[in-house]
């Protein structure tokens, strides 16, 4: 039996398919809009021709912009906030993080390699990945000895800036890639969470698959990767089956965090989603979302189980 079969084999108790999925933007155990999953698993993004470079901008580079997170905004939303009592969503991701920090940094055996830069995705939409990934940033930039760098790499539909409460339309990812007159720290956002800096997507592009399948993209998580040795990355993936920005931003990754929605989720899906980055050499952990069950100690998230090269 293989590695795919043994991963939706565990979760076949606490994953079951269903007609129906909830827009990502929602985050509670009410029951979601109907949607047709066939459909979604389909509607994989095309594109055609080659992705071109902007000419060099004769501006002087942008000087590194200041946001503010809404922190009351994500507390009444449920998020994990620095300045939050204990919570027990807070505990939970304080589970959650701790071995892709041990995988990222080697901590009692050997490191994965490119262990920190960790990319958030799903199957399908709504099953909550931009809430984990928010959340696995905050908490992770919380540790005493981390900084955490929080991409918007969901470019085809970016909501994480919505999310935090970051208004405007800001320069990113995309643009950093097209454009010879930008650079990363042209563009990245610092924040008020302290040790928290945020990458938006930056603006819509027809040949975004291209873009991050470029020798320019794998110099920039290059950078990314090493230019700071404290710095965990964390992007926040589209859906697998849903575009095809996300089975090549897998390819860049040390990390795959792939949430599964409990009792939503089809097998099917799950299976299709892991036999995209199978090959992708990281090490992937399902994280079971929105159980209900002993999986999270009455709580509302709960960590899965290991799977992958390299376990956790």
């Amino acid at each position: 039996m293989s590695l795919i079969e043994k991963a939706v084999n565990k979760l076949a108790g606490e994953t079951a398919p269903a007609a129906s999925q909830e827009d990502d933007s929602q985050h509670t155990a009410a029951p979601a809009a109907k949607r047709d999953l066939i459909a979604q698993a389909m509607a994989k993004q095309t594109s055609s021709g080659t992705p071109g470079r902007e000419p060099a901008r004769s501006a002087a580079p942008v000087t590194a912009q200041s946001v503010m997170v809404n922190l009351a905004r994500l507390k009444s939303a449920g998020f994990v906030t620095p300045d939050a009592e204990r919570t027990e969503i807070a505990e939970e991701f304080r589970l959650i993080k701790r071995p892709l920090l041990i995988n990222a940094t080697g901590q009692g055996g050997e490191a994965v390699p490119r262990g920190n830069m960790i990319l958030v995705t799903s199957s399908l939409p709504g099953e909550g990945k931009t809430f984990c990934a928010i959340n696995l940033a905050i908490s992770i930039a919380m540790e005493m000895d981390r900084t955490v760098l929080l991409v918007d790499a969901d470019v085809a539909k970016p909501k994480l800036m919505q999310y935090l409460g970051v208004p405007g339309e800001k320069d990113g990812l995309l643009d950093v890639l097209r454009s010879d007159g930008l650079a990363l720290p042209d563009v990245l956002l610092k924040t008020n969470i302290e040790k928290l800096t945020l990458l938006p997507a930056g603006k819509p592009y027809k040949h975004a698959t291209e873009l991050l399948a470029s020798e320019a993209m794998n110099r920039l998580v290059d950078d990314m990767a090493n230019r700071y040795s404290d710095r965990i990355v964390i992007f926040d993936s589209p859906p697998l089956l849903a575009t095809s920005e996300a089975s090549v931003l897998a390819s860049h990754m040390g990390q795959i965090v792939m949430v599964v929605e409990a009792d939503h989720t089809p097998q099917s899906a799950l299976r299709e989603a892991l036999e995209l980055i199978e090959d992708s050499g990281a090490a992937i952990s399902l994280l079971l979302n929105k159980t209900t069950g002993p999986q999270s100690a009455g709580g509302y998230y709960g960590y899965g189980y290991g799977y992958g090269k390299y376990g956790t």
